[in-house]
């Protein structure tokens, strides 16, 4: 299941490391989108693998108490970044491109080394010592205009904000290597090579070569690429993991989740480009199916989903995948059976408990209504940023009849999203149906006195 949810408002401090840290140098604007909150993707077989990618990496960095979170934003160019020491969001596009487990690990590497670093902090400090000199170079400036130097005074208003920007600069510069040596460091602790995260900055290197030439290096935000890219290989070859390959089966579960990727997110087209009819391998096979059932074939695409099953059958995430397919194909009551399945084979993945109570709640038999609740209250309780599970919520408890429990569960899901005017209006109706004082009554108080995060709608 790939879910797009609007990352709910929450201040990250977006300074100007994100622009550093970011692979594609892309303005960040595109990627947090700025009062609207990132959208995010959700999917239990990409985040998985995610994990599982950065779990050695964070152990090494010695941030694996931190419980630091992947992010899948919906964005299809390449790009990974931290934003608030907690973090690290990756695009699709940086999955999608990465021909190699080891190219996405060499990226995560290097963000793990901007969190070990502690560069968020330090980069704030920075910034906040740029403004400092920068209103007393203003201040300098506007005394010599009123002295009457006034070719003087503009000359002070420029050449120390030049300045301080080279000095800020500079040392992003420096954040950025170090991330680098980090990064490669981490990678050589796990016993895993860093040619992927060479492989991914040469690649970004001979694409930007051209548009770098003539251009001051002390006005980039990164290294110039060339010099950046000729340190790291050096780094990166001194390893004696330089030629170690990935895992064949951890490169198919890659393979997998690109596929999966590339059939939810581009065009039909580009999917069949990319993985043509020809191609009869497994992730191939499972990007054609997802297109199929995506673009209206819902008989041809369970008939290919049931071939998949019958190469890998316990494979969770194409039980996942048929009852996808069946329940936005309207056949809810068909899509219990092989949800049921994959919740089972997935260790009970919250993201999918939640697709399986859709599923139940979708039936309108009021016999699955309890058991929705019940699934959907445990899938909410360790998955708590996914809007999808209380509004799934808020339709059982409203068809048991139990309107203060479905206005608050709309009220949560309409915080997460965002709308805190829609979520105190559902809260302070909820309020009026709990007994005062109850764990309900509670939670419901909790969102009416919440104060509006930044970019929320308030009013």
């Amino acid at each position: 299941m790939l879910l797009r949810i609007t990352l709910r408002k929450k201040p990250l401090k977006l300074t100007a490391l994100m622009t550093a840290t970011a692979l594609a140098v892309a303005p960040m604007a595109a990627v947090a989108q700025e009062n609207k909150g990132p959208p995010v993707l959700r999917d239990t077989e990409t985040e998985q693998l995610l994990r599982e990618y950065t779990r050695p990496i964070l152990r090494a960095a010695g941030l694996e108490k931190q419980n630091i979170q992947m992010v899948i934003i919906n964005q299809g160019v390449f790009n990974a970044f931290v934003a608030d020491g907690r973090r690290i969001f990756v695009n699709y596009g940086a999955i999608l491109q990465s021909e190699t487990p080891n190219q996405i690990i060499g990226v995560m590497a290097h963000e793990t080394g901007h969190l070990a670093g502690g560069h968020l902090a330090k980069m704030r400090e920075q910034m906040a010592q740029a403004q400092t000199q920068m209103i007393i170079a203003m201040l300098l400036g506007a005394g010599a205009m009123v002295a009457g130097a006034k070719t003087g005074g503009a000359a002070m208003f420029s050449a120390p904000g030049e300045m301080i920007r080279r000095n800020l600069l500079s040392y992003v510069r420096q954040q950025e290597e170090n991330a680098d040596k980090a990064g490669v460091k981490f990678l050589t602790t796990t016993g895993q090579s860093a040619r992927g995260m060479y492989e991914t900055f040469k690649r970004f290197t001979d694409e930007s070569l051209f548009a770098a030439r003539g251009t001051d290096p002390y006005v980039q935000s990164h290294p110039m690429p060339a010099q950046r890219v000729a340190a790291l290989e050096e780094l990166a070859r001194s390893s004696p993991y330089w030629d170690k390959k990935d895992d064949p089966a951890l490169q198919l579960r890659h393979d997998m989740a690109r596929a999966k990727i590339s059939a939810f997110m581009e065009r039909q087209e580009t999917v069949y480009r990319r993985y043509p009819m020809s191609n009869n391998s497994l992730p191939a096979r499972y990007a054609h199916a997802i297109s199929t059932y995506l673009h209206g074939d819902l008989r041809s695409a369970l008939a290919q989903i049931d071939a998949l099953i019958q190469q890998q059958p316990n494979n969770p995430y194409f039980h996942e995948v048929r009852g996808q397919a069946l329940l936005e194909g309207g056949k809810p009551q068909e899509a219990i059976a092989p949800l049921r399945k994959a919740v089972a084979l997935s260790n009970n993945s919250p993201l999918i408990e939640m697709l399986l109570g859709q599923a139940l709640v979708a039936t309108s038999n009021n016999a699955y209504t309890d058991e929705a609740i019940a699934i959907l209250r445990a899938a909410v309780a360790r998955e708590s940023e996914a809007p999808i599970g209380y509004i799934q919520l808020a339709m059982a408890y409203g068809r048991k009849g139990d309107y203060a429990q479905a206005d608050l569960a709309s009220a949560q899901a309409a915080y997460l999203r965002g709308d805190s005017k829609t979520a105190r209006d559902l809260a302070s109706r909820a309020k009026t149906r709990f007994a005062i004082g109850t764990p309900g009554w509670v939670k419901a108080d909790d969102i009416v006195s919440a104060k509006p995060l930044p970019g929320q709608k308030s009013n």
